[in-house]
């Protein structure tokens, strides 16, 4: 049995090799890539959903899940209106906390949800909720966590007076960034 392979079969079989070796190398740069982006995007959440999956590619598919979902709702910028005058009830809510700071806590919960469901967020769902916060507003998404977390304890004085302090500075920035000066738009493409 005579294996001589001829020059143009050699030809063909070296482009095969080629193409092969390149588009791994095309699926490799392209995952990194992937990789890349939502780690940029997404910072310590991406880290958070590594540990909660166990692998970066399922938790990978989980943030890309959750993008998908979070684009389906109807979430919307606040109008001018709505915005000052949300900023105007989040001065009370601040100017509550010296004579009550479990109260201005309860306030600043209920304040930031009702932002959000102006702006269309799931609020009663708080697992969709979350997502929401997570995609559209990565970086106060462990603030958002922290003050579900203290504003959650049960029974009065659960919480330190400097932890309510804490809850309340998550909740600023939250609030801040839900709030946002900068349209849907503007944050998407940053």
């Amino acid at each position: 049995m005579n294996l001589t392979l001829t020059t143009p079969e050699l030809i063909v079989i070296a482009v095969i090799a080629i193409l092969i070796v390149a588009g791994a190398l095309w699926l490799y740069a392209r995952d990194r890539s992937r990789t890349a982006d939502l780690r940029r995007r997404y910072g310590p959440e991406y880290d958070l959903a590594l540990k909660r999956y166990g692998s970066r590619r399922k938790a990978e598919a989980e943030l890309l899940q959750r993008e998908k979902s979070v684009q389906q709702l109807p979430i919307h910028d606040l109008d001018p209106a709505e915005r000052e005058h949300f900023s105007e009830r989040w001065k009370l809510v601040q100017s509550h906390f010296v004579d009550s700071p479990q109260g201005a806590l309860a306030e600043a919960d209920e304040l930031v949800s009702s932002v959000m469901k102006s702006r269309g967020y799931p609020v009663s769902n708080l697992d969709e909720c979350a997502a929401g916060i997570m995609v559209n507003h990565p970086a106060v998404a462990e603030d958002y966590r922290a003050t579900r977390a203290i504003s959650s304890r049960p029974g009065k004085g659960a919480a330190s007076t400097e932890e309510l302090r804490t809850a309340l500075l998550h909740y600023r920035a939250l609030f801040n960034d839900v709030i946002g000066a900068r349209s849907l738009e503007e944050r998407k493409a940053a």
